[in-house]
């Protein structure tokens, strides 16, 4: 094997463990709820801590590697995803688990970047497109096995396994690392804006906290001083943009309406299926009684969907434009979520089937327009920062995603009983899904062009 394909080797390994530590804990999160005896609503957290962690490592990284090498800052990290991995099994408490969840995290988020950067460098011209669709393919397998091999681990072993099984391959990937990354000297960098890093996670930490507190019956008190200290944060951090002339997240790239488009799209589809994919996993479990790996194999009907929806993508975005295949990606992934509303009982099983891969059509397409359009007005040095900005949205969308739809589920009347509760929240994501339509107005209709 050459060397460039041992550096792929270990960027593909890599991005399928953290792959799957997005999806197949998901599955477990009605066990360990019951477990640790904490509301639906905290559940969240579990993905959310992971999801901060990588937002507050993803803009180090490339520091990191400049000034450490690669092969040290991959080898590293991958022993820290073991250990938290380790660490998740291991938690006693609720709060332990989130912790190591957060280290879980920042370990996976030094790897993407880093291995991806080392691994692009190295295919270029038409041997990129090879390492793109092998890409994709995890991106695709992952949220596809790691659902019902996670309910398997789940139904037959016990939920601390779905975090233990990590450890064999991310020990192997850490070896893989060290024996096959050559050795780069360090070198020294700009000190990466810690301020302004602080702050963005802090507005988000906030955000996630209050909403979490509000749908958990704290009370609005408490929401509305979580949203005033994230507000506060965001404000800080705009005040610290103008006064330093760049930041952690360049605020002047926001003038493109592509870019702007394709954020709240990403909001829409990918983070409302998130909230949307969670809710459901508690409904089939713990209301309709289905097991985990039953419950876990509709993912397989969505990545379908997803990989249908991709390559129809790739063919017509040049042709029909984004505007078009955002309204119809949007439109069928809402009328997915809708088909939710209306399953009563395990028997519905063909309505369950045509809702995944409806949501796995629509948000294949959906999220593969928004992702193309996202960064075509930019090149070069802006090309970067804008793959920053994206990055942190793509995490932010999957937590705000999840922790709303759960704060609105827990929000219905008491004497709502649980599958009307269920079924209403369905039908307001729905029409979440839908809320961008408006804005697409502001993309050209012709043909998008590359920036020069």
């Amino acid at each position: 094997m050459t060397y460039r394909y041992r550096v792929a080797t270990v960027f593909l390994l890599g991005f399928f463990i953290d792959c799957i530590n997005m999806f197949m804990p998901a599955i477990a999160l009605p066990t360990i709820t019951g477990q640790f005896a904490v509301a639906s609503a905290a559940s969240a957290w579990v993905g959310n801590a992971y999801m901060l962690g990588l937002t507050l490592v993803i803009p180090l990284s490339t520091w990191l590697s400049a000034r450490w090498g690669p092969r040290r800052v991959l080898a590293a990290s991958m022993l820290a995803f073991a250990l938290s991995a380790w660490g998740c099994g291991q938690a006693s408490s609720f709060a332990a688990l989130i912790a190591w969840r957060l280290a879980q995290g920042m370990a996976g988020g030094l790897l993407i970047p880093v291995g991806q950067a080392l691994t692009f460098n190295l295919f270029q011209g038409p041997q990129r497109a090879r390492v793109s669709t092998l890409v994709m393919a995890v991106a695709l397998l992952a949220p596809a096995l790691s659902p019902s091999i996670g309910g398997l681990i789940v139904d037959r072993y016990s939920w601390p396994w779905v975090f233990h099984a990590n450890l064999p391959f991310a020990l192997l990937t850490a070896a893989l690392a060290w024996a096959w990354i050559a050795e780069a000297p360090g070198n020294r960098q700009p000190r990466p804006d810690f301020k302004g890093l602080l702050l963005v996670s802090g507005a988000l930490a906030c955000l996630l906290s209050g909403m979490s507190l509000y749908g958990a019956g704290h009370g609005s008190l408490v929401l509305l001083a979580s949203l005033a200290a994230g507000l506060a944060c965001a404000l800080l951090y705009r005040a610290h943009y103008r006064h330093a002339g760049h930041g952690i997240v360049e605020l002047t790239l926001l003038a493109s309406a592509r870019l702007r488009v394709a954020m709240l799209v990403y909001h829409a589809i990918p983070g409302v299926f998130t909230g949307v994919n969670l809710l459901n996993i508690f409904y089939l479990q713990q209301v309709l009684h289905l097991s985990a790996h039953a419950t876990g194999l509709y993912m397989i009907l969505y990545a379908a969907g997803a990989f249908i929806a991709m390559l129809a993508v790739g063919r017509l975005y040049n042709r029909v434009g984004a505007r078009r295949l955002l309204l119809l990606g949007m439109l069928v992934h809402s009328l997915g979520i809708a088909l939710l509303a209306r399953v009563d009982s395990a028997a519905h099983n063909p309505l369950l089937i045509a809702a995944y891969g409806l949501m796995g059509l629509g948000g294949g397409m959906g999220a593969n327009a928004a992702q193309t359009t996202a960064l075509l007005d930019f090149n070069g040095e802006r090309m970067q920062q804008a793959s920053v900005l994206w990055n942190l949205n793509r995490q932010m969308a999957f937590s705000l995603g999840a922790t709303l739809l759960l704060m609105l589920f827990n929000l219905w009347p008491e004497g709502t009983d649980a599958p009307q509760a269920y079924h209403l929240t369905f039908a307001l994501a729905a029409l979440l899904g839908l809320v961008p339509i408006m804005r697409l107005r502001a993309l050209p209709l012709e043909p998008p062009c590359h920036a020069r």
